[in-house]
């Protein structure tokens, strides 16, 4: 019971500080920090145990699974030098230096200063949402975060299983470079048949919950079975949700609507537990420390924060000073700014993948609770630190407007419009010329103004599909931004779940 109250009063919190986040535009994961504390410092805030292996596949697989499936194949193609600088460089020289601390400093073993490391190098694209989405800002850069937040997870964890294992079974690391080299391809390889699967599966379950069901029914029992293979948990994960992604014109608009508002709120939730949860370690590992050993543990986490904001702004702009001399010197146009630089060095905080990661060390791991109360120091440092700082910073550097994202939309409206127009080309009756006014107004850029008539929905309906197919073939055929697609997606999805007027999913097929 006493769980059940702490996680009751830290969701409340949750609702109240999401609207003080919005209002403020702080990113919502660094008052979910503090609220995490707050509540962990309760008195009657119980002690809990969670299985290790659960907190890996119940905390990182759906927030994996809802990141890739809105990150497209060919971004990671197009933008794939600053993904290969942050995903997986960026992470490498961050474990390296953490584990450099660790060993020299922490005392640590060198296989769980690794460890340490792999925790605390990957930023959590999240935690700056509502910045990354700023007006100002280059869709580029975004984009480029995002990319990053998804990649480097995968490269972290992929050290944090490795580390773990060494240092568990004793082994050296060449004796299980045979296992690990099949790892990654294996993961791709089965990431793909579950997708493949779910995606031909999804379409016959369409308009049931148990089309919702079986999402979460594949990702964790891919995620599993990854595990259980010894292949790549969270690269399986990330190829079945793009190719998810890649087939979802099979899935109703309905189902889309329903799948994206459960996943959104599944995830929030989670981002909350897993505050909670780390907060309450961290409280039974102050407890348990004594005042000399609770001196250094606090000396030795603000050691690691450092280095890991330290090590990303270093890197970040050595990166950014190499390619633009690249750039400049072999002409490929327009290099990414310096002030570009400074915001993507600044986006470094860390999210609930650190604090999963954090959580899911086994008990007997060696000086388990200095690591995690560094990772949480590290999460809750880098969000208080950069999160509230990231707003000011934009609008100090004065980014120009970008308004390639609002002429690209309009384009692709307008294509879409005519579309629709197309369709009604050879009608002439009055639901048709009503339908007419709308698209024609939407085709010169000025907001669809739909007037809802029971007797249009089945004509308005076709005009929708129509213009889903459209989008799908400038999807095809051209470099359509993802994110664009996604909006105009949901835009024509929403649209035609009003004109069907089916508002619930049922139980069950009738």
């Amino acid at each position: 019971m006493a769980l059940f109250q702490s996680i009751l009063t830290l969701l409340a919190l949750a609702v109240l500080l999401l609207q003080a986040s919005r209002h403020l535009k702080i990113p919502y994961p660094a008052m979910l920090a503090m609220a995490g504390l707050a509540v962990a410092a309760l008195p009657w805030a119980p002690d809990i145990s969670i299985d290790p292996h659960l907190m890996l596949a119940l905390f990182i697989a759906p927030a994996i699974l809802d990141a890739a499936f809105d990150f497209p194949l060919s971004a990671i193609r197009r933008y794939w030098p600053p993904l290969l600088a942050l995903a997986i460089v960026a992470v490498l020289l961050t474990t390296a230096a953490v584990a450099w601390a660790g060993v020299l400093v922490g005392g640590l073993p060198i296989s769980a200063a690794i460890v340490l490391g792999a925790i605390v190098s990957p930023p959590d694209a999240a935690a700056a949402t509502a910045m990354l989405n700023h007006s100002d800002l280059p869709r580029s850069t975004a984009t480029v975060l995002k990319g990053e937040s998804l990649l480097n997870d995968a490269v972290a964890l992929f050290i944090f299983g490795v580390a773990l294992r060494v240092g568990a079974s004793g082994a050296e690391v060449h004796q299980v470079l045979p296992q690990l080299a099949l790892a990654i391809p294996g993961g791709l390889v089965l990431g793909i048949l579950a997708g493949r699967l779910a995606a031909y599966v999804l379409p016959f379950l369409s308009g049931t919950l148990g089309g919702i069901l079986f999402q979460f029914i594949v990702t964790f029992s891919t995620w599993m079975l990854a595990e259980r293979l010894g292949m790549s948990a969270i690269l399986a994960l990330v190829a079945a949700a793009m190719t998810v992604a890649q087939r979802s014109g099979g899935q109703s608009a309905a189902d889309r609507v329903h799948s994206n508002a459960v996943w959104g709120v599944v995830v929030f939730v989670l981002n909350v537990l897993a505050f909670l949860f780390v907060g309450l370690e961290a409280r039974a590992i102050v407890r348990d420390l004594a005042a000399q050993e609770l001196v250094h543990a606090i000396r030795f986490s603000l050691l690691i924060l450092a280095i890991v904001i330290v090590v990303r702004v270093a890197w970040v702009m050595l990166y950014n000073r190499i390619i633009q001399r690249i750039y400049h010197h072999f002409g490929l146009g327009p290099a990414p700014s310096i002030k570009q630089g400074i915001v993507t060095s600044w986006c470094g905080m860390r999210g609930m993948v650190t604090l999963a990661a954090a959580l899911a060390l086994p008990a007997s791991f060696p000086h388990r609770g200095l690591v995690v109360l560094s990772a949480f120091t590290v999460v809750l440092g880098t969000l208080v630190l950069q999160g509230l700082t990231l707003a000011p910073l934009v609008r100090l550097l004065g980014f120009s407007r970008d308004l390639r994202w609002e002429e690209d939309m309009l384009q692709v409206r307008r294509s879409l419009a005519s579309a629709g127009l197309l369709a009604i080309a050879d009608r002439y009756d009055g639901m048709a010329q009503a339908l007419r006014l709308e698209l024609e107004r939407e085709l010169q850029g000025e907001p669809i103004a739909a007037h809802p008539r029971e007797d249009m929905d089945s004509l308005r309906i076709d005009i929708i599909r129509t213009q889903r197919e459209t989008l799908n073939r400038l999807r095809r055929e051209t470099q359509l931004d993802e994110a664009i697609y996604r909006a105009l997606e949901q835009e024509l999805d929403l649209r035609e779940v009003a004109a069907e007027r089916q508002s619930s999913f049922e139980l069950a097929d009738s």
